[in-house]
């Protein structure tokens, strides 16, 4: 029997303790900068190190002086549970003895949903030239996180433009994308279901939702989106 997922209610209480580190969809994530390619390359070990210690694995992603990090457990359906808030905690430590600085608007991530009428007879086209499953939310994720996800949004009137992208913020981030969105040239087109997501469209009336982890009302069943991480602890 594997830990329990945390509810909302304790995952935001355990972020309070855990500033470097955002709620994204199903997922604890930080991101680090550090003064040198090498300081960030020796971070990795230690982030590997410690990962042994507990058994228990995170997503992480070098990207220069730049490091990625996710964390949910898999043997909990890919939710966040207390294995996940203890390693953030200990990842967080890590990164502060390395000079590590949290860049927390970074903490980003994509989706792209696709209007139809009949999802079921939409995804194994998707899943197939892909190479995508079926995550916990009931989206199409790459098994390894490296694509965005996919999902299917069930409507009687499909809009004229069948696809957009669901661009994902943390929550404390998305006031400042959301005005810098706009600034840009967007228009704000729906904001009924702020602050949980903003439906926004460009200059030819392409659609974007900026999407944060926020309370959902229903929308017809589906979970927030965002699919289950790549397969590990």
């Amino acid at each position: 029997m594997g830990p329990a997922p945390l509810s909302r209610p304790e995952i935001d209480a355990a972020l309070g303790s855990l500033p470097d580190w955002r709620l994204r969809a199903y997922a604890l994530h930080a991101v680090y900068a550090f003064d040198t390619s090498a300081t960030a390359i020796a971070f990795l070990a230690d982030v590997g190190a410690a990962a042994e210690a507990a058994d228990h694995h995170p997503d992480v992603d070098w990207r220069y002086r730049h490091v990625f990090c996710a964390s949910t457990t898999h043997c909990a359906g890919n939710r966040v549970t207390a294995r996940d808030t203890a390693l953030a905690a200990r990842i967080g430590e890590l990164a502060a003895a390395r000079g590590g600085r949290p860049e927390p608007a970074l903490v980003r991530g994509v989706e792209i949903a696709v209007d139809c009428t009949d999802p079921a007879a939409l995804e194994p086209v998707w899943a197939a030239a892909l190479g995508y499953r079926r995550g916990e939310g009931g989206d199409l994720v790459d098994p390894w996180r490296r694509g965005p996800s996919v999902w299917f949004q069930r409507t009687a009137t499909p809009a004229a433009s069948r696809l957009h992208v669901d661009a994902h913020v943390a929550a404390g981030e998305a006031e400042a994308v959301l005005q810098r969105v706009r600034a840009a040239g967007a228009a704000l087109t729906d904001e009924r279901f702020a602050p949980a997501w903003w439906v926004l469209g460009d200059g030819d009336g392409n659609r974007l939702c900026l999407c944060t982890p926020a309370p959902r009302p229903d929308d017809g069943g589906r979970a927030p989106a965002g699919g289950g991480p790549a397969p590990g602890a």
